[in-house]
């Protein structure tokens, strides 16, 4: 199938060749026809495979072919509600891209960066709005973003809105929308909480359905088992032989980004962290370093990676094993895309060998083992560093939030005992 049978406009299929795309993706295959039919959609799409695309196009050419007149100086048309910066960031970036033959007007809200430019596009009036849910909802506290004329409203990655812990936002949000409007909602799984918050607000959905829990056909997949005190020298060691020139590497917190960080410079390797504690200012350097090849090595969270978009990413490295497994496929989906090839390569510890059970169960294939010789595993150390660890139930539950937010999670916020309480306190 081509982008032309699909029904867009000559203005996107302008853009798209602009891109060097001539064959749709299948979740853009699946779900353009039917956004452009007016349907509201509920898609299972997880990152790497187009779904960007997958909605801004039928979005654009809608918006196109309506041309209502604007009402309020600060009315917005259609409203992308992301999870982080970065992906808002890149979102953003793919609406200019296809739309940029159309009259159509865009911005990009989010916080760790200074409000007042985002208010002065803001004035100048948008048609899209993209935004993380803490930095929009302080522009409308502020009377600066008027949701009472969306016509397009999409969720993305609603998954990871949930994880952290904006379910509270998304409903404020909501309620601020005119009830007729058409609902998109994209989510990598389908939780029981992400089919509920569906079924209260979209209408009739269509469902659409690619390749969930799948890893890409073009990524060959690695694993190299290794003692956890040897980590480190292994990924040296690899970055050195292969003679590799961009790597994204995942670290499980953000004090082991910056330690590897540090460690990997000390081994004459250019590297950067990008992590939540980062201002938005070297977040956005630190990218824009590494996209240039003045970094060879980032190393990332997966919070901070959630919608990075790197054309032809070579290599990305699970430094950590993500605890929950649908995190892998999310971390493996930076390289391979595109239809171009890419390589994942997991250094495994002992103690993180029910993680990949987890992980192999969920992509419903075994991954190839390799020991790398002078790198050999150690049971007993990594059972001894085990031990040092707490275990599971101990673990803070660490929720995560959007840094524009100056707001606590609900679930932490101190509050005093109520009467029933003190008094159950005394007995």
């Amino acid at each position: 199938m081509s982008f032309e049978k699909l029904g867009l406009s000559a203005e996107l299929l302008r853009a798209v060749a602009d891109q060097g795309y001539t064959t749709p993706t299948p979740v853009q295959a699946n779900s353009i026809p039917v956004i452009l039919e007016g349907n509201d959609v509920l898609a299972g799409a997880q990152t790497g495979t187009g779904k960007t695309a997958g909605f801004t196009l039928p979005m654009l050419q809608l918006m196109h072919k309506s041309h209502p007149e604007r009402s309020r100086k600060h009315a917005v048309r259609a409203l992308v509600l992301t999870p982080t910066r970065e992906l808002a960031a890149q979102v953003a970036e793919s609406i200019a891209t296809y739309g940029k033959y159309l009259p159509l007007r865009s911005t990009v809200v989010f916080g760790g960066v200074g409000i007042n430019p985002q208010i002065q596009k803001l004035n100048r009036g948008v048609d899209i709005l993209v935004a993380t849910p803490g930095r929009l909802l302080d522009l409308i506290g502020q009377g600066k973003v008027d949701l009472g004329h969306v016509e397009f409203f999409v969720l993305d990655e609603a998954d990871r809105m949930l994880d952290m812990g904006f379910i509270h936002d998304i409903r404020k949000v909501l309620k601020l929308l005119p009830k007729k409007r058409q609902n998109l909602l994209f989510s990598a799984t389908f939780s029981e909480e992400i089919k509920q918050l569906a079924s209260g607000f979209l209408h009739s959905p269509v469902y659409v359905e690619v390749a969930r829990n799948e890893t890409a056909h073009q990524v060959t997949q690695m694993v190299h088992p290794v003692s956890r005190a040897k980590k480190r020298s292994l990924l040296s060691h690899l970055i050195k032989q292969g003679d590799w020139q961009q790597v994204l590497v995942f670290s499980k917190t953000k004090h082991g980004a910056n330690k590897l960080t540090l460690f990997l410079e000390g081994e004459g390797i250019s590297a950067v962290a990008i992590h939540g504690n980062k201002s938005q200012a070297a977040r956005t350097k630190a990218l824009a370093d590494f996209k240039a090849g003045s970094v060879r090595v980032m190393v990332a969270t997966d919070i901070a990676a959630r919608g990075l978009d790197i054309d032809s990413l070579p290599h990305v490295v699970n430094f950590d094993l993500p605890h929950v497994a649908e995190d892998y496929v999310h971390r493996i989906g930076r390289t391979g895309r595109a239809g171009n090839s890419g390589e994942s390569i997991s250094l495994v510890s002992g103690d993180e060998r029910k993680l990949l059970v987890g992980i192999e169960r969920l992509i419903k294939k075994s991954i190839a083992k390799v020991v790398v010789p002078g790198f050999e595993p150690n049971d007993v150390e990594d059972a001894a560093a085990a031990a040092k660890d707490p275990k599971p139930g101990q673990r803070q539950q660490q929720r995560r939030h959007d840094p524009s937010s100056p707001r606590k999670p609900h679930a932490t916020r101190n509050r005093r005992p109520g009467r029933n309480e003190r008094a159950a306190s005394k007995g």
